[in-house]
């Protein structure tokens, strides 16, 4: 199924949303979930009511969702291998366990949800060269929220050509406690996470960023998975 170009209209952006969910269903995230593709259909669908307030991006602008999925539903490491570009799938050095010790940062709250979906998300290209700790309070500032792990992932899982169009970037919404920032990069034409230094800048990496995250009806999650 063909990618609409970061959407442009309320048309699109239902088409863009379909796109999506097949998306995860073409690389096997029901299965990883316990579900059927009809039951993850089903969990989806809810969300289709929050494409209202996702603004059609200009080119080159912020995109205006991505469905995201959340670890507790599909692990974070079937989530990375997942990835693919044209040369092949995802790519980690990082085991399940050590990704499961990043947590969302004080103050970031994940929806309590299977999918959700991520709002006007940018790559933060403005934070290239940018150490990651320094380009915390710039986003806080701006009133908008750093990325989790599983939310980069997404962005690459249904827009992979956004690492080579726009920039590769930092999640500075999940820590572990340690100086370790995750990222998504290009390794051998394969998308890649990994992690960086929180002190050190990168000419190729920014700093990923939403305005907002959204759910569906409640305990549509909860009745789905039972």
């Amino acid at each position: 199924m063909p990618a609409v170009p970061f959407t442009t209209a309320a048309t699109d952006q239902h088409q863009e949303f379909d796109r999506q969910v097949h998306t995860l269903i073409d690389r096997g995230y029901p299965a990883l979930a316990g579900l059927s593709p009809a039951a993850f259909r089903r969990l989806a669908e809810p969300l289709r009511t929050g494409l209202h307030g996702a603004t059609p991006a200009a080119d080159g602008g912020p995109v205006p969702f991505v469905l995201v999925v959340d670890e507790r539903t599909v692990g974070l490491l079937d989530q990375a291998l997942a990835m693919r570009l044209p040369a092949g799938g995802g790519i980690t050095d990082m085991t399940d366990d050590d990704l499961r010790r990043f947590r969302p940062i004080e103050g970031l709250t994940v929806p309590d949800a299977g999918l959700y979906l991520l709002v006007d998300v940018d790559t933060g290209p403005e934070y290239l060269n940018v150490p990651p700790e320094l380009a915390l309070p710039g986003i806080s500032g701006r009133g908008r929220s750093p990325l989790t792990v599983a939310e980069g992932i997404a962005v690459v899982t249904h827009l992979p050509r956004i690492l080579r169009e726009r920039n590769c970037f930092s999640l500075l919404g999940s820590r572990c406690g340690d100086r370790r920032v995750t990222a998504v990069w290009v390794s051998k034409k394969r998308p890649k996470l990994g992690w960086c230094w929180a002190g050190n800048p990168h000419t190729w990496l920014g700093s990923a960023s939403c305005g907002g995250r959204l759910t569906g009806a409640p305990g549509v999650a909860e009745r789905l998975a039972g």
